[in-house]
């Protein structure tokens, strides 16, 4: 596999599924609150995360939003983080990273 991955996670929710239930995911998951997801997908800019017990939700945890020093977790790594903002026109969750969790392998 090429060190970069869109997200392919059988688990990954259709855009479909993350407009359809994005109002309560923003409720759900309100600016400042604290989040544990998997890496689903890696990019040279930063992770896409599964976000645990928010079914419909995916983020975005861009580089630049990380811990001076840490590096781009692995696909499959748990990770914990914070809430950044919404970004309403793609249904995605802006998150910076704050720690890896474990390591899904």
């Amino acid at each position: 596999m090429d060190e970069y991955a869109w997200p392919t996670d059988p688990e990954v929710p259709a855009a479909e599924d993350r407009r359809r239930s994005w109002a309560a995911t923003v409720a759900a998951l309100p600016v400042g609150h604290w989040i544990t997801g998997k890496v689903v997908g890696r990019r040279p800019f930063g992770v896409f995360l599964r976000i645990k017990g928010v079914p419909d939700a995916v983020a975005l945890a861009e580089i630049t939003a990380m811990p001076l020093g840490m590096n781009l977790p692995a696909l499959g790594a748990l990770v914990r983080g914070q809430v950044l903002w919404h970004v309403d026109h793609n249904h995605q969750v802006k998150v910076r990273l704050d720690e890896w969790l474990a390591t899904d392998e």
